[in-house]
Order: C-alpha cells, then sequence, then structure tokens
C-alpha cells in the first residue's frame, strides 16, 4: 500500500475525524477489513474505490445506521457519538426530499431539527440558495424542479445546518457542468472556513481537480492513501504524453505500451528505465508533433494500478 502519514498524522485533533481498525462483515463476507484513515480539516478528502469496495457501508458505520463489529472512530480526539453527529452533514447518494415542500420551508424545517433557530436556518437556507443558483426557486415545491436543481437542493439541505463534517456520496452524478462548478465551488468555501470534508466520487477526473487528499479502498481495505501530489511524485511509472493518434506500431516492445489515444492525444505509459527522448524521437520519425510532455500518472492511472496490484496480493 502507498501512503503518506499526512492522511494518519495527528497535527490537530480539531475537526479531525480519525477511524482505525474498523471491520464490518455480513454472513461471512468481509465488506470491512480493519480500515482505518483520518479526514483532517481545511481540505478536501476522496473516498475511491470500486463498486463493492465498501464505501457506502463506511459512511453508514460513520453516521451510527451500523454498529461496526470492531474498530473505533474518533471527533476531535473523543469518541463519536450522536452529539457529534448532530454538527455532522450528510448526502447521500440516494436522494431523499420530501418533494410535496417548498425548498425554502424544506431546508429551515431540516436546519431546525438541527436545533439552529429558525430566524437563522432561513438566513442561512436563503445564503445557500442563492449559493447554488437557486435563489429565485425558494418558494417553488421540490417536485417542480429539474433533477440537477434538486440534487443541489439536497446538497443545500446537507449544509443547512452549518456542518463541521461533511460527507458526500456521489454528489456529481447526472449534474450537468454549471451545477458542477456551483457544487464544486460549495465544497472548496467550506474546506476554507477550516471544515472536514469527505466525499466518494467515481468521476475521477472531478476528485483530481478538488482533492488534497484521497483513501482509496478495495475489499473494505486501504490500498493507497495521503497527499495526491506526494503520491504522484512518488509514483515510479511516467508517461509520454504526444498530440498524435498512436497506433502500436510507433512505438517497439520495450518503450512502454500505449494506454490512451482519444482526441489527438496519445499516452504512452514507458518502461522502466527508458529514456523518453529515444521515445519521442522515434515517434517523430512517423508523425509531426506539435507538442509533447513527460508526466507523473494521473489519478486514474494510480487507481487502476492500485487496485491491479492489490488483485495480484489476493491470489
Amino acid at each position: 500500500m502507498m501512503e503518506s502519514t499526512a492522511v494518519d498524522g495527528h497535527e490537530s485533533t480539531g475537526n479531525t475525524l480519525h477511524i482505525s481498525g474498523v471491520s464490518q462483515s455480513f454472513s461471512e463476507r468481509h465488506v470491512l477489513d480493519d480500515l482505518g484513515f483520518s479526514v483532517r480539516p481545511g481540505r478536501v478528502t476522496g473516498l475511491l474505490g470500486p463498486n463493492g469496495a465498501g464505501k457506502t457501508t463506511l459512511m453508514r458505520v460513520l453516521f451510527g445506521v451500523i454498529e461496526p463489529d470492531a474498530g473505533t472512530i474518533s471527533w476531535n480526539g473523543q469518541p463519536v457519538d450522536a452529539s457529534a453527529r448532530r454538527n455532522w452533514g450528510y448526502m447521500p447518494q440516494e436522494r431523499g426530499l420530501y418533494t410535496e415542500m417548498r425548498v425554502l420551508d424544506h431546508l429551515v424545517w431540516l436546519a431546525r431539527l438541527h436545533g439552529i433557530d429558525k430566524a437563522v436556518a432561513k438566513g442561512h437556507a436563503e445564503g445557500l440558495l442563492a449559493e447554488l443558483g437557486l435563489g429565485d426557486r425558494a418558494r417553488d415545491r421540490i417536485r417542480d424542479l429539474s433533477g440537477g436543481m434538486a440534487q443541489r437542493v439536497q446538497l443545500a439541505a446537507a449544509m443547512v445546518h452549518q456542518p463541521e463534517f461533511l460527507v458526500l456520496d456521489e454528489p456529481f452524478s447526472g449534474l450537468d457542468p454549471t451545477a458542477v462548478q456551483f457544487l464544486s465551488r460549495v465544497i472548496t468555501d467550506h474546506v476554507a472556513a477550516g471544515r472536514s470534508l469527505l466525499f466518494s466520487s467515481h468521476q475521477l477526473d472531478l476528485v483530481e481537480d478538488l482533492c488534497e487528499t484521497i483513501v482509496m479502498i478495495n475489499h473494505g481495505k486501504v490500498v493507497m492513501a495521503g497527499e495526491l501530489a506526494a503520491l504522484r511524485s512518488a509514483s515510479t511509472e511516467r508517461y509520454l504524453q504526444v498530440d498524435a493518434e498512436l497506433a502500436p506500431e510507433d512505438i517497439l516492445p520495450t518503450d512502454g505500451d500505449i494506454v490512451t489515444v482519444a482526441a489527438s492525444v496519445t499516452r504512452v505509459r514507458l518502461a522502466p528505465g527508458t529514456d523518453a527522448g529515444e521515445v519521442l524521437d522515434r515517434i517523430r520519425t512517423r508523425h509531426h508533433l506539435h507538442s509533447f510532455a513527460v508526466d507523473q500518472p494521473r489519478l486514474s492511472e494510480m487507481f487502476l494500478a492500485a487496485l491491479s496490484s492489490d488483485q495480484e496480493a489476493t491470489h
């Protein structure tokens, strides 16, 4: 497993979630297996993993829906309890809003359930709706909103009580680019205020743009964790990217292998010890290039490599 101490460090306990040795089984299937990592304030932490890795089960454990078979979860250095969770927010993958309620009324009602004064709750709700581009839809019934708008309201519902810790499960699913931009800004503003955030997503390009820290799990175990920049730098893999559509015969078997060809751009995973300049010279004998770069692995490439290594280790 590749890991950076920045994820599991304990420099500060304020607004820090720490998961240690959490295990959960259903019948004889181990869904979470001695899982451990931390989510620190002031940064966006991405939770990654294939379907069935244990991400949703972990979120249910975090919010007390499931009691784990083993392990501990602490918040600010203390065991998590109902009082701590009251200051958390959760946007589940399966959305759940009362469609007959009006948008503003729904948000105020939810904030009141968290003990927020009605006038303060209204102010929080109106501010969030304006930030999410829904200020003019406050009096609409939720049933009359488009899917993307309803999803923004779902995010507002998770944030209206200004939680110290926010968990988002596949928040970008089904959103158009404008909505993604709104949501991304809300996420970065949340952590900029010194709060903590964990979000799960299969859209790795968005994760790579937003996350400073990642935790990747597979079969209920952490297989890679740490600062994304440090993990990329520590990787021994290098990629040559050129603005041409290469064919297999354009490179030698000893050069490496072509991993992607799209929109007139090709990425070649270089074999260990390969001279990138020599590979580039050979490509230039066949193609006229305008641009090229030797690059570190992308998050999607690291993701696939980590899963492949874990698969080999379990067989």
